[in-house]
């Protein structure tokens, strides 16, 4: 029996003209207990030309590799979890 699962993923991005840098959030949603962000930032040169949509990309991107990390360090620390609890009840 195949088991479809819907996971999504959420970037909220927010653009600070004042110091010319922008941030992404990213949230993973599993609809179990893993709860997941990433945060990404986009700095603007001062001579470079106001083109918001490169900083939202940047940030998006920083965003969802932080994300991407912590989703890889999670299943790692699942994985030492289980393999703890099986050395245990097999002792």
């Amino acid at each position: 029996m195949t088991t479809a699962k819907r996971w999504t993923v959420e970037i909220f991005i927010d653009e600070h003209d004042d110091e010319r840098c922008t941030r992404a959030e990213a949230h993973l949603h599993t609809g179990d207990r893993t709860d997941l962000r990433g945060t990404g930032w986009a700095h603007r040169h001062p001579r470079d030309r106001e083109v918001p949509e490169i900083g939202d990309e940047l940030a998006a991107a920083r965003a969802l590799s932080e994300l991407s990390h912590r989703l890889q360090s999670a299943a790692a620390e699942d994985i030492e979890q289980v393999n703890a609890e099986r050395l245990r009840t097999a002792g």
